[in-house]
Order: structure tokens, then C-alpha cells, then sequence
């Protein structure tokens, strides 16, 4: 299924949306925004839809963050910027399918070539991140004078070093986060080949796929709350999601006398 920006299919109960923006360098405007919106929402209402792959088209880029020469951006305003500031709203927020959309079904990303400032929007809340060996990370904020603030604490969460984050906000286009030290940090967890890039991206989100959807969504929930969350409290919702999610809601009747007396 194509919409302006994307393409969105489903089959072995995995979707995949696929950025379709290659002449841009996959950089992300309103159009897409709308798109990934009405992906995540697609995705969490299908009941055959267990995981999710993202990938992206095109040699060159994964994508470069926010299209700041296309169209929804002009001089005066863009689409998530107001007149009102208070009516102003992250321009990435529908990007991702967790603290927006409540998606709960696990999202294994494929990132290739250069993966830019705003396309960590794309990766901050996918839960396995794999690259290819010609993956490029970096943030061009600091080039262009701008805060950088977003992208990297959502860099933060999901467990980059403090230091690390820090030299790829500040140091913006001359630091380069390659494939391997990607690994290292523990941004991605596997690196292959490009041109095995998408095959394996679909064999992790088959395997997931054929476990059971529920219990799955259950630990994507748990794990991912427990981030906003103390220790303690973490493990009595965790306990809880354990109760919701791992028992019948009415108990196998005893099968004999002996057996009723104890229940």
C-alpha cells in the first residue's frame, strides 16, 4: 500500500514500512509525518499484525531528519510550529510508535547509509536496531546553530553512554558514528552486510512474529514503561503486566475431590 511517503505492507504477520522519500535523502516533512501516523495506528489496530519492520529506499541514506527545504517549510512557519507557541508541537512525535501512537508491537529497524540528526526520531523508540556496514550516525544541529535536545535524550533512554551522546550533539557533521562503533555503544545490535541488510531485518521480526502476539506486547510494554519509572515501582507493574498477561482468567476446574479441597 503507498501512501505519498511510505510504503506499507503486511505479510507472515509482519508489517513493513518502507521510507519512500529517496530523492530527499528519506528526510522527513508533514507528508511523512501524516504517513507514519496513519502506519502506527494501521499497525496497532490489525490484530494479524505481530511485528514490524522499517527500512528505508534509495542507495544513500536511511534518512537526514527533517527536510528543512521542502515542502511544509517555508521562512515564516512549518507545520508543527504555530502562531501561537503554545499550539507549537515536536515535529517527530508521530514518528515513532510508542509515546504517541501506544504501540506496543515490536518494531526491529534496518538502518543504511547516513542516519542524520532527526532520524534518530526513527530509532529512539524502535526496540532492535540492526545496520549495515556503511551506516553513518551523526547530528547536524551544531553545524546549522541549532539546540539539539530531542533526539539525544531519547539517545539517552535507550542506554548510549552520557559521554558519547554528548560528542554526537556538540561535535555535530565532524563526528561520525560508524556501523561498528554503533555496535559498541550499543545503538545497534548486529551489523551485516547491506546487502543482507533487509533479509535478516525480516528473519528477526518472523521469528517474534510467530510467538505469541500478546505475551509479546506485554514485555514491549512492561520494559519500555519501566524506563519512566523507580526500581520498585517498575517491578510491581511489571508483576502486574505478569499476572494480566500469563494466567487464565478462570482456573482449569479440579479434577477430583482431594484435589477441590485445597483450591
Amino acid at each position: 500500500m503507498e501512501r505519498e511517503a511510505i510504503l506499507f505492507e503486511v505479510a507472515d504477520n509482519v508489517a513493513t514500512i518502507t521510507l519512500n522519500r529517496p530523492e530527499r535523502l528519506n528526510a522527513f516533512n508533514d507528508a511523512m509525518a501524516a504517513d507514519m501516523e496513519w502506519a502506527w495506528e494501521k499497525v496497532r489496530e490489525m490484530d494479524d499484525v505481530h511485528c514490524v519492520v522499517l527500512q528505508a529506499n534509495g542507495d544513500r541514506a536511511f534518512c537526514t531528519g527533517l527536510d528543512v527545504t521542502g515542502e511544509g517549510i517555508t521562512n515564516e512557519k512549518t507545520w508543527f510550529m504555530k502562531d501561537n507557541e503554545w499550539n507549537s508541537f515536536d515535529p517527530g512525535v508521530t514518528l515513532g510508535p510508542k509515546q504517541h501512537h501506544k504501540v506496543w508491537k515490536p518494531v526491529v529497524t534496518a538502518v543504511h547509509g547516513l542516519c542524520a540528526g532527526g532520524a534518530q526520531y526513527f530509532l529512539n523508540e524502535a526496540d532492535i536496531i540492526i545496520c549495515s556496514d556503511d551506516a553513518v550516525f551523526f547530528d547536524p544541529h551544531a553545524n546549522a546553530g541549532i539546540v539539539s535536545a530531542l533526539e539525544p535524550i531519547g539517545m539517552l533512554h535507550r542506554g548510549v553512554p552520557l559521554g558519547d551522546v554528548l560528542r554526537w550533539a556538540l561535535m555535530g557533521n565532524e563526528e561520525r558514528i560508524t556501523a561498528d562503533t554503533a555496535l559498541r555503544l550499543g545503538l545497534v545490535t548486529e551489523v551485516v552486510p547491506l546487502d543482507a541488510l533487509r533479509d535478516r531485518a525480516r528473519q528477526i521480526a518472523v521469528s517474534i512474529a510467530r510467538r505469541n502476539p500478546k505475551a509479546v506486547q506485554g514485555t514491549v510494554r512492561a520494559i519500555w514503561e519501566s524506563l519512566d519509572m523507580t526500581r520498585s515501582t517498575a517491578l510491581q507493574s511489571g508483576f502486574s503486566y505478569t499476572l494480566i498477561g500469563n494466567f487464565p482468567p478462570n482456573p482449569p476446574a479440579p479434577r477430583d475431590k482431594s484435589e477441590r479441597q485445597y483450591r
